[in-house]
Parts: structure tokens; C-alpha cells; sequence
């Protein structure tokens, strides 16, 4: 029996139709769902559950991370007295999005409850560079690269083409200020990325960690943590982390922080 090339391509496009289908309707459920629990973590946060509420964050969360979600998963925990978990959340939100106002005054304000009071003592244009860095996000520095190297071109290209001086000198000009801006916005993208990475920086979970000499118990106490104090790790050694926070350095168990 001979099956004719119609009814072969007819079948194929009924499954590929049914395919599309099952997955968009996937999908929709699946949005649904995710837009039920967020509105479920809501309710649970205005009913004074906290825990219940930042429980429901977490798990969104592990699906598809963004700064909303960090900043309320970090007033869940902050409700709960929980400093270390409310900063860590309020640190990831402005990870993602350096812009989130809420976010930058209820960082402050947890930061203002915590023990330690450890002031960074950096050179002023590293802090300077650092705090321009960080008003925007790595991708949206990306973006501003691409976007002024393509003002470069333009003006190159206008530069060689036109005829006019005037035409010329202009070009010239805007083509070497994109080029900076260019390299400016690259670098702070690597930057970014290069940070984003390695995760360098964490924030101590437990109430009280003494910092050791060496990565052992018996190592000579240093200096002593709290809870929620930010912290950079500098060497990582079996269940040891050689931290670094203002003038000091110690070794502290691994399990007594959180990378950002």
C-alpha cells in the first residue's frame, strides 16, 4: 500500500500543531501558577505570616530569581528578626537591579542594627569608580558598550565619508568620546561580571564567629563577627574561608557565611 507525501505532511503538521499547542498551554499554566504563588506569599507576608511568606519566596526564587522577589523574601526575614537573611536578600535584590530604591534604604537600615560597625577605609576614587560601578546592572552596562561603540562607527564612518569639515571635526569628536564611553562601560561590565562570578563577598549568618589565625579550631581568636556583617573571602581551604573585612583578617568556618 502506498501512502501518498499529502497525507505524510498532513500528520506532520497535526503533531507539530498539537506540539505547540500542549506547549503553550504548559507554559500558560506554568505562569499561572508561578503568578498564584507570588500572590500567595503576598497574603501570607499581609497576614503577619512571615515565615510562611518567605518560605513561598524562596521557592520562586529557586525558579527564576529577581530583584522583587529578593526584596521582599529580605522584609520577610527582617519581620522575623532574622538581620543576616534580610541583608543577604536585600544585597541580592540590588544585585540584579542597583536602581531599587526600597531596597538601598532597607539595607541601610538593617545594616544599622547589626554589631559590628566596620567602616571599608578605601582611597577615594577606588570608592568613587566602585559606587559609579554599581548604579547600574552588568547587562545594562553591556547594552551602553554596544550602544556607544556603534556611535563610534558612526562617526568614523561619517568622518571618512563626509566632505564638510565642519562635518568631519564633529564626527571625529563624537567618535573618540563614544570610544571612551565605550571602554568605560565595558570595563565596568567585566567588572560586574567578574564579581558576579566569583562571588567574593559574603555575609556572616551565625550570631557570633571568632576569626581564627589559621583554618583550625585551635588557631589563636582574632576578632570576633556578627550576624549580617558583609565580609570579602580571599582564600577558600577544605571547610575554611580566609575572610577580609576593614583592617582585619581571619579564617572562619565556611558554614558561619553566605555568598552574595
Amino acid at each position: 500500500m502506498i501512502v501518498s507525501n499529502t497525507k505524510t505532511k498532513n500528520s506532520t503538521s497535526l503533531f507539530l500543531s498539537r506540539g505547540i499547542t500542549a506547549l503553550f498551554l504548559f507554559l500558560l499554566c506554568l505562569n499561572s501558577y508561578a503568578q498564584t504563588s507570588f500572590e500567595e506569599a503576598n497574603e501570607a507576608y499581609a497576614a503577619g505570616n512571615y515565615a510562611e511568606a518567605a518560605e513561598a519566596y524562596e521557592t520562586l526564587l529557586s525558579d527564576a530569581p529577581c530583584a522583587t522577589l529578593y526584596y521582599n523574601a529580605g522584609n520577610a526575614y527582617f519581620k522575623q528578626g532574622e538581620l543576616a537573611k534580610s541583608i543577604l536578600n536585600y544585597e541580592r535584590a540590588l544585585r540584579l537591579e542597583p536602581g531599587h530604591k526600597d531596597a538601598k534604604f532597607n539595607l541601610a537600615f538593617a545594616q544599622s542594627r547589626i554589631t559590628d560597625n566596620i567602616v571599608e577605609h578605601d582611597f577615594f576614587l577606588s570608592t568613587w569608580v566602585k559606587s559609579v560601578r554599581n548604579t547600574l546592572s552588568e547587562h545594562s552596562w553591556t547594552i551602553l558598550s554596544i550602544c556607544f561603540f556603534v556611535l563610534f562607527l558612526t562617526g568614523i564612518l561619517f568622518f571618512l565619508l563626509s566632505r564638510e569639515i565642519w562635518v568631519r571635526k564633529t564626527a571625529f569628536h563624537i567618535g573618540w568620546l563614544a570610544l571612551l564611553f565605550c571602554i568605560v562601560a565595558g570595563l565596568n561590565a567585566g567588572s560586574l561580571h567578574k564579581r558576579d562570578t566569583l562571588r567574593n563577598e559574603a555575609i556572616i549568618t551565625q550570631g557570633i564567629v571568632n576569626a581564627k589565625s589559621s583554618p583550625d579550631r585551635s588557631g589563636t581568636d582574632l576578632f570576633t563577627l556578627h550576624e549580617g556583617t558583609k565580609v570579602t573571602i580571599r582564600e577558600v581551604l577544605g571547610n575554611w574561608v580566609n575572610v577580609h573585612v576593614g583592617p582585619n583578617e581571619g579564617w572562619i568556618p565556611s558554614k558561619d557565611l553566605e555568598r552574595i
